[in-house]
């Protein structure tokens, strides 16, 4: 057994093993402006005039047609030319607290261009909601998607449409969806109050289809949407996630009461150290916690502790957790594939709690020791950096970002010459040169986050077919916005006591 006073000197010595100094200060602005500029890159539909990126071109613009309903427009998910309704709404959902919670160290050039983002997928989503108790969940085969390597521009693989309605239902991509648009409707609170107000009408109907007509659309789905992007945890999760955002949105009580009256039935403790487009556990407890350490509603408290035990597991030092690991290099690591998209949610949750307590003027409760805001702030701050390229590789995982990143990252546009270099079609398999090349993409994905290393030895191979370590994906990029827009704003360490 360690004693109190023994687990405090051991939490600060690998502390400051694991947090040492960062080797140069970064341009954490300009990480931002990058970070934005990459759902450019993944935009599907007309693109629009002001579009940056410009080897793309126009793309699945007969998407839905054939069913009778307009689906052009949001986002691919990562290197593939399929539209998954699932994690396109969890990355709506982080955009939106992104710009929520530190929208204002954006400033106001890189805040338009956040809520630009983020209408890119809500106008999407409202698409996707426009008929009663009918969530259009998925454009694309993705298994004849996945056996072709083409541009969007070029792909002619079937653009089946896949909805959930009352027989054949899935809680978990509408209550994601009910979230996404609740959390939106904030954003827009001040730049845009009606059409906040539409989102969180929208997102009212979708979360009570999502709630009356409850499954798993993992079931009615199955064949469609597994193993791409199958909830193993079950829907209840995303239930309490859209019943919490549609909370802060409206403030109406009987959603805090909704939340209070399932919080057992539905869960709520369970799976605390995940966060993801999966499993919203951590950031249900982080996000209600917000109300808690403010004073508002005490009878959650339940969901402060389950917060507090969740940070706890993060912690290097202090955690025993099996499932969280450092690398040598300092980096987050959990088990399983594309290993950032652990790193910037986790750290986004370590980084708004922090806040949280912070304006409670409160720490986090560990055993017998506890943490400060501050010293939740360093261990975001150090993730940040290790991806930014303070690791033994001194490698920028950020495409474009420093002068050393993933030259040949697992995504067709940027791997396939662009159509204007290349008007040409490029057929389903005539991509596949271009796939096993070795030589570095033609095009630039500027403010791609791939998913990085995935193994404890900090190592990284920059070839396109490791999939898991070379593809970059929307939902790795959407928490990434908040951190890069706090520490844009608040670079010195010095400075966060005062925060």
């Amino acid at each position: 057994m360690v004693s109190s006073p023994q687990l405090f000197w051991l939490l600060l010595a690998v502390l400051l093993a694991v947090l040492r100094p960062s080797a140069a200060a970064h341009d954490y602005a300009d990480a931002l402006h990058k970070s934005i500029l990459f759902f450019e890159g993944q935009r599907s539909g007309k693109l629009p005039h002001d579009q940056r990126l410009n080897w793309r071109r126009d793309s699945g613009l007969h998407d839905g047609a054939a069913d009778g309903v307009d689906l052009t427009g949001g986002y691919y998910d990562a290197g593939d030319n399929v539209k998954f309704g699932f994690p396109m709404a969890f990355t709506t959902t982080l955009m939106a607290w992104s710009v929520i919670d530190f929208g204002k160290s954006m400033g106001p050039q890189h805040l338009a261009e956040a809520l630009k983002a983020v209408r890119w997928a809500t106008e999407y989503l409202l698409k996707a909601t426009a008929v009663p108790c009918v969530v259009y969940v998925q454009v694309g085969d993705a298994f004849r998607d996945h056996s072709c390597w083409e541009r969007p521009e070029d792909m002619d693989t079937p653009r089946t449409v896949y909805k959930v309605d009352r027989d054949h239902p899935g809680s978990e991509i509408a209550g994601e969806t009910a979230a996404a648009l609740a959390a939106a409707s904030i954003a827009f609170r001040s730049a845009d109050p009606a059409y906040s107000a539409r989102l969180l009408e929208r997102a009212i109907s979708v979360f009570e289809f999502a709630d009356k007509h409850r499954g798993a659309y993992s079931s009615s789905l199955h064949d469609a949407v597994c193993p791409f992007y199958c909830d193993v945890s079950g829907y209840e999760d995303e239930l309490l996630w859209g019943a919490a955002w549609l909370h802060k949105a409206s403030r109406r009580r009987d959603y805090r009461e909704y939340i209070r009256r399932n919080e057992v039935i539905l869960h709520a403790g369970d799976s605390i150290n995940e966060f993801g487009w999966e499993n919203k556990h951590a950031g249900i407890n982080v996000l209600i916690s917000k109300e808690v350490l403010m004073g508002k509603d005490d009878y959650l408290e339940s969901f402060r502790i389950n917060a507090d035990n969740f940070i706890c597991s993060l912690l290097p030092g202090i955690s025993d957790h099996p499932q969280i690991q450092y690398s040598p290099g300092g980096l987050l690591f959990k088990a399983g594939g594309s290993n950032m998209q652990h790193v910037t949610a986790l750290s986004f949750l370590l980084l708004a709690y922090s806040n949280y307590l912070s304006h409670a003027g409160g720490r986090v409760a560990c055993g017998g020791a506890s943490a400060s805001p501050v010293a939740l702030k360093r261990v975001a701050k150090r993730q940040v950096d290790y991806i930014l390229g303070d690791n033994p590789l001194g490698m920028s995982y950020m495409v474009g970002y420093g002068a050393r990143w993933p030259r040949r990252i697992h995504h067709r546009g940027s791997s396939l010459p662009s159509v204007k270099v290349h008007p040409g079609r490029i057929g389903c398999k005539a991509g596949t040169a271009y796939y096993l090349s070795p030589s570095p993409n033609p095009n630039v994905l500027v403010g791609a986050v791939v998913g990085g290393p995935t193994n404890t030895s900090d190592a990284f191979p920059d070839a396109r077919p490791a999939f898991q370590q070379s593809e970059p994906t929307t939902y790795i990029n959407a928490p990434f916005l908040g951190l890069l827009a706090f520490f844009s704003a608040h670079p010195d360490p010095n400075s966060w006591s005062q925060d």
